[in-house]
């Protein structure tokens, strides 16, 4: 029969290797946190498979995910990026990821890491709900306000509450696997 995964994932090869290897894992490394964040960002609108496909594209694109070669973009390298087929060139989301990127160093800064930062709205501990279907899970929540609010203060373009929301499952901040999910006990 197989491992029970969770719904969202069942019927595409990447949306699966993805829910089985990194949706949900606590993360604690700035770097990753940033690719994710970046990643959520682009999503916004659009369904995350779309981004998965286009990852690599993004890496590539965006310097591997490197926020301190990001933050000083030009122009020139913005313009490049929005003549780039293999990403979402969405001129609002290319820019803001440059500003992002600025306000990230600046987090970084203030607590020693972005980590520090983002894993002290939940006291460094992931959230375990208990997700029957995951089309009952929420999109967003009151901490994902909140964080979304201090991210917006402090500079962060497009990191509405469902974006962070995302952010928090993909990064492990949340378990949002379903219960009968072969991950929610992994995670």
């Amino acid at each position: 029969m197989g491992k029970q995964r969770c719904g969202w994932c069942l019927g595409d090869d990447l949306y699966k290797a993805y829910h089985d290897n990194e949706w949900g894992v606590p993360v604690k490394d700035d770097d990753t946190l940033f690719e994710f964040l970046i990643l959520e960002t682009f999503q916004a609108g659009l369904s995350w498979i779309t981004i998965l496909r286009k990852r690599e594209n993004f890496r590539k694109a965006f310097d591997n995910f490197e926020y301190l070669k990001i933050s000083k973009y030009k122009d020139t390298k913005i313009q490049e990026l929005l003549q780039n087929e293999g990403i979402i060139r969405n001129k609002l989301k290319v820019r803001a990821t440059v500003s992002n990127a600025q306000a990230f160093i600046k987090v970084r800064k203030e607590f020693g890491s972005f980590s520090n930062y983002i894993w002290g709205f939940v006291d460094g501990k992931p959230i375990r709900n208990q997700i029957k279907n995951y089309n009952e899970g929420p999109a967003n929540t009151d901490l994902s306000d909140t964080i979304s609010k201090d991210l917006k203060k402090r500079g962060f373009k497009f990191v509405g509450s469902t974006v962070v929301y995302a952010h928090m499952q993909a990064t492990g901040m949340v378990n949002d696997h379903e219960v009968s999910c072969f991950r929610y006990d992994e995670v």
